[in-house]
C-alpha cells in the first residue's frame, strides 16, 4: 500500500483504501466507480437527476453487499442549482454555496494540467460509509488554497454552461480521480458511469496499467453524448499529455471531433447500456464506429430500503388492503400539505392523483396532455372521474425550451384548483411524490428514454405506472395487470405525428381504463398495485444491479 499524501501534517485513515468490513469473496475486486453525480441524501447536493439517483442507489447496495468498491465524484460548490420561483411564480435558478460538515478531508491532494496551467490542485473529501450507509465516496474539489481564481471555480457548478469549464471538469474527474485512486493504492477495475470521466481511460492507458476498464452509457440523446474538437481537447490536457498529430488522428471519431461515448466504448474492456431496449438502441447508434459493439444490457435499478415507505412495504408484504389504503391516504395527505404550502391549493386524498415528475427535457413531453386543450379541459373537469395532477422537475438552467415548458405549465395551472406545479424537485420531494401519488405518468418519445428509474421507485410505493413502452418498461410491464402501457408507435415518424398519436392514446387509456378502474373496481385496482410491487422487487432493486455489475461487467 502506498504511503498517503499528507495535508497539514495529518493523515486520515481514508487516505488508504478503506471499508468498515472485509469485502465479500465474490466482490473482492478493487473497483473505482467514477460518476459526475451521486444522489445519496437530500442533504448532499451533488446530483441533478437520474444519473445521480442511480449512482446513489449503487453505492448503498455496494455497502450492504460488502463490495470492495469506492465512488469517485465531484464536490460541487453550488450543487446543480436550487429551484425556486420568481415573483410571477415562474422558475428561478438559485446558486447557493454548500457546506458539508460530515465530509472528511481524506488527506489526498494531486495535481493535473488544465490548458496552460500545469499544476491545478485537486483535493479529495470523503463521505464515510457510516454517515449515510454507502460505500466510501471521494469527492474532488479544485477550490483549494494555492489554485488561482479560475482553477478554483472549475468545481463550482454541476454541468457548467461554459464549454471550457465542462472540459476542465472532465479532466478533474477523470485524471484527477485516477490519480486519487492511484494514491489509494490503485484499483483492479475502473468503471465510468457515463462518459464525463473519459480522461481517466487515457491516463490509465498512457501509464501502461493492466487494469479492467468498464463503461456505462446512459442516454440515446445526442446532447447527452458529448462531442468536442479533438485538437482543442489536446491543447486542454484532456489526454493526460499532449498527443502528436498522428496519435490524435487515431483518437478522433468524427472528423476533427472526439465523441466521448464512442471513445469510451473503444477503450473499455466491457460496456453496458441501462436497459435491454437501450442496449439495442445504443448498438444501432454506434454501429458505424469500429470497436463499439461490446454493449450488454444491465438494467438500472433503485434501492428499495432507501426509497420504499416502510408502512407501505409492510402492508404489501401482508397483502393487507386496508392497511395499505390507510397509509396511502396518510402519504397523500402529507404530499398535499406541500401542494398547499407551494400553491395555496387544497387537494383531496379521495381523488386519483397523477404525477409527472422527472428532469424537464423536450423529449420527455411534460405538457403532452395540454397539447389538446379541449380534451384536457374535459379531463380535469370530469365530476364522474375526478383527477388531480402534479408536475415537478428541474430543467437544465440553460435549457430555455424546457424552462418555457415548465413556465407554461405554471401559467396554465395557476387558477385551476386540481392542478399544481411544484418546485424543489430533489430527493425528498421525489420521495413524497412517489409515495403520495396513485398514478406515475411517463411520456417520453419512444426509444429516447434509456431507462426511467423513477417509475421503479413509484411502483415500490404503490403508484401505478402509466407509461410509454420505453426504457425499463418492456422488461416489467404486464399491461392492465401491473401497469398501463400506451400502444407502441413507429419511432421513425415525424415528432409531430408521434405526439399526436401518443396524446390520443394517453387520453384513451386514461379515460377508458385508468380512471374507471380506480373508481369503479377498487379491488381490481389494488391487485394492480400489489402486482406491480411484486414485480418491481427484487428484479429492479439495486442489490440485483450491484451483483450484476460485478458478475457481468467487472
Amino acid at each position: 500500500m502506498k504511503e498517503p499524501n499528507r495535508i497539514n501534517g495529518t493523515i486520515s485513515k481514508f487516505a488508504t483504501w478503506y471499508h468498515p468490513y472485509n469485502p465479500a469473496t465474490e466482490f473482492k475486486k478493487r473497483t473505482a466507480y467514477f460518476s459526475m453525480e451521486f444522489a445519496v441524501h437530500q442533504g448532499l447536493k451533488t446530483y441533478s437527476g437520474g444519473l445521480g439517483f442511480l449512482a446513489g442507489s449503487h453505492m448503498r447496495s455496494a455497502y450492504e453487499l460488502k463490495q470492495n468498491l469506492i465512488g469517485i465524484g465531484m464536490l460541487w460548490k453550488y450543487g446543480y442549482y436550487d429551484q425556486g420561483r420568481k415573483k410571477d411564480r415562474t422558475l428561478e435558478t438559485r446558486f447557493i454555496e454548500k457546506h458539508y460538515s460530515f465530509l472528511e478531508d481524506s488527506g489526498l491532494e494531486v495535481e493535473v494540467r488544465i490548458h496552460d496551467n500545469p499544476s491545478v490542485k485537486v483535493r479529495a473529501y470523503v463521505l464515510k460509509p457510516n454517515v449515510f450507509g454507502s460505500a466510501p465516496i471521494y469527492f474532488l474539489t479544485t477550490d483549494v488554497e494555492g489554485n488561482d481564481y479560475l482553477s478554483r471555480t472549475i468545481t463550482d457548478y454541476l454541468y457548467d454552461a461554459n464549454e471550457e469549464t465542462r472540459v476542465a471538469q472532465s479532466i478533474i474527474l477523470g485524471i484527477g480521480g485516477a490519480k486519487i485512486v492511484e494514491a489509494l493504492g490503485g484499483a483492479d477495475v475502473y468503471h465510468l458511469n457515463e462518459g464525463h470521466g473519459l480522461p481517466a481511460f487515457y491516463y490509465l492507458r498512457d501509464k501502461g496499467l493492466e487494469v479492467h476498464k468498464a463503461f456505462t452509457t446512459h442516454t440515446p440523446e445526442k446532447g447527452g453524448n458529448e462531442e468536442r474538437n479533438g485538437y482543442h481537447l489536446n491543447d486542454f490536457g484532456f489526454f493526460g499529455r499532449r498527443l502528436s498529430n498522428e496519435e490524435l488522428q487515431r483518437e478522433l471519431t468524427n472528423g476533427d471531433n472526439l465523441n466521448y461515448t464512442v471513445a469510451a466504448l473503444r477503450l473499455a474492456k466491457k460496456a453496458n447500456a441501462v436497459s435491454k431496449l437501450h442496449a439495442e438502441v445504443s448498438k444501432r447508434m454506434w454501429e458505424n464506429f469500429e470497436g463499439t459493439d461490446k454493449i450488454i444490457p444491465i438494467t438500472n435499478a433503485q434501492h428499495q430500503g432507501f426509497w420504499q415507505d416502510r408502512k407501505i412495504k409492510n402492508a404489501w408484504k401482508r397483502k393487507d388492503t386496508n392497511a395499505f389504503r390507510r397509509r396511502k391516504r396518510e402519504l397523500k395527505t402529507k404530499l398535499f400539505e406541500e401542494v398547499l404550502y407551494q400553491t395555496g391549493k387544497v387537494f383531496d386524498p379521495n381523488i386519483l392523483t397523477m404525477v409527472w415528475a422527472r428532469r424537464f427535457a423536450g423529449y420527455k413531453r411534460a405538457d403532452l396532455l395540454l397539447q389538446d386543450a379541449e380534451r384536457f379541459e374535459k379531463l380535469i373537469t370530469n365530476d364522474e372521474y375526478p383527477i388531480q395532477i402534479i408536475w415537478a422537475g428541474k430543467p437544465y438552467p440553460k435549457d430555455f425550451d424546457a424552462i418555457e415548458i415548465f413556465n407554461r405549465l405554471v401559467f396554465r395551472t395557476e387558477q385551476v384548483s386540481n392542478l399544481a406545479v411544484l418546485t424543489g424537485y430533489e430527493i425528498e420531494l421525489s420521495r413524497q411524490l412517489k409515495a403520495g401519488s396513485d398514478v406515475w405518468l411517463n411520456t417520453p418519445r419512444i426509444t429516447r428514454e434509456a431507462s426511467g428509474t423513477s417509475g421503479m421507485t413509484a411502483a415500490m410505493n404503490g403508484s401505478v405506472n402509466l407509461s410509454i413502452n420505453d426504457g425499463w418498461m418492456p422488461e416489467f410491464a404486464k399491461n392492465g395487470k401491473n401497469c398501463f402501457v400506451l400502444p407502441e408507435i413507429d419511432h421513425a415518424l415525424p415528432v409531430e405525428e408521434q405526439d399526436r398519436l401518443d396524446r390520443a392514446h394517453l387520453y384513451e387509456v386514461l379515460e377508458q381504463k385508468v380512471l374507471p378502474a380506480f373508481y369503479e373496481t377498487p379491488n381490481e385496482w389494488q391487485k394492480i398495485v400489489f402486482n406491480a410491487m411484486d414485480d418491481v422487487v427484487p428484479d429492479f432493486g439495486s442489490e440485483r444491479m450491484a451483483r450484476q455489475y460485478y458478475k457481468e461487467l467487472y
